[in-house]
């Protein structure tokens, strides 16, 4: 699938649901079901500035593709990485690097979130991009 057609097929399952208690409660399972993050690349160094809680992001390139994990120490931002790693994670450099990721818009979650997750949310899509981009540059190398 295409990035966009994940944030598609994430905007439809957003649709399903009448209050932001159930589309919350979704976002937090879909952390309880993020892959766990091996414990020693739990690093400050992959730390992602400008989150409120705790956020580590690991970047990896297999077969050409960009796969990331990650966890987080708050159950709410560790179901946000997790959606973000759903839109982006196993795509081309290039795909991440040009995706729009406006279905954040679209699902009305920067607006629902507190002004310090919502920057967090910005601060993981801006993460994931610059490690693309670092990634692109180490492939064509």
């Amino acid at each position: 699938m295409t990035i966009e057609e994940i944030e598609q097929e994430i905007i439809d399952e957003f649709a399903m649901f009448d209050n932001w208690e159930d589309k919350y409660q979704y976002v937090i399972d879909m952390g309880k079901d993020l892959k766990p993050m091996a414990e020693e690349l739990k690093t400050d160094d992959r730390l992602i500035k400008g989150c409120q809680s705790r956020v580590w992001l690991h970047s990896a390139v297999k077969d050409g593709r960009v796969i990331y994990t990650a966890d987080s120490d708050a159950i709410i931002t560790k179901g946000l990485v997790a959606l973000m790693i759903r839109t982006l994670s196993d795509h081309d450099p290039e795909e991440i690097i040009n995706a729009k990721v406006d279905f954040i818009d679209t699902i009305g979650l920067k607006s629902h979130l507190s002004p310090t997750r919502a920057n967090g949310l910005l601060s993981m899509v801006k993460q994931m991009k610059l490690d693309a981009m670092a990634l692109k540059i180490k492939l064509s190398n």
